[in-house]
């Protein structure tokens, strides 16, 4: 092996252990969010009975309005049937809307996958990363991502589209030109080679306005 090649292996294992630790702080800090609301939840139910007791039926619409906005924050929407799917998704979306951005999901995955949940968590991970960065680019209500999984047959299924700010982009071999710097271009490198080792099929695809990356991945 080159001194070169060395150099790449070592990059990419320094960028897949800092992803993956960047992945469950952010799925950890979900769910501790969402065992702090529920410890609460006696207290909350408490405020409310006092109010409603006293006749103040305009304070507990209030305070319903606050617990619906703060519970939106630790909202578990997604739930595919595949827990590191879940942890993942929900992470990210948590992480979408504390930056404004809409994510609409459809997600099923109704078997017991095959790959490693490593594999999945670093294709998913990065899709849905790529997908925070370009929508940030845009205006507020211009943004919004679209992600659906289901099995078509025996392979995984995986779709992401996100709205892009300016023209279509341009692709620079496999890989379509980004200004985001070496850690993007590692983790479309990383999707690469999982993709290639499964047998799998990637497609992207931009067109004016919008980024679509397909994905299937034999489970058979």
């Amino acid at each position: 092996m080159s001194f070169f090649s060395r150099q790449i292996d070592r990059r990419i294992a320094a960028y897949q252990k800092e992803l993956i630790e960047t992945h469950y702080q952010e799925v950890e800090t979900m769910y501790r969010q969402m065992r702090g609301w529920r410890h609460d939840y006696r207290s909350h139910i408490q405020a409310m009975k006092a109010y409603a007791a006293s006749g103040d039926m305009e304070a507990v619409k209030k305070y319903l309005d606050l617990l619906d906005t703060d519970l939106n924050t630790v909202d578990t929407a997604v739930k595919t049937g595949n827990s590191m799917a879940d942890a993942i998704l929900n992470s990210k979306i948590s992480l979408a809307r504390a930056k404004n951005v809409p994510v609409y999901a459809d997600a099923d995955i109704p078997v017991k996958l095959n790959m490693s949940e490593l594999d999945l968590c670093i294709i998913l991970g990065n899709l849905f990363d790529n997908a925070i960065e370009a929508s940030l680019q845009l205006p507020e209500g211009q943004r919004l991502i679209r992600i659906y999984m289901d099995m078509k047959n025996t392979q995984l299924y995986i779709s992401f589209t996100n709205f892009t700010a300016g023209k279509k982009m341009t692709k620079r071999g496999r890989l379509f030109q980004t200004t985001k710097g070496a850690g993007r271009g590692l983790g479309l490198m990383r999707i690469d080679e999982i993709i290639e080792r499964l047998d799998g099929y990637l497609s992207r695809n931009s067109e004016d306005g919008a980024f679509t990356t397909e994905i299937l991945i034999p489970q058979l």
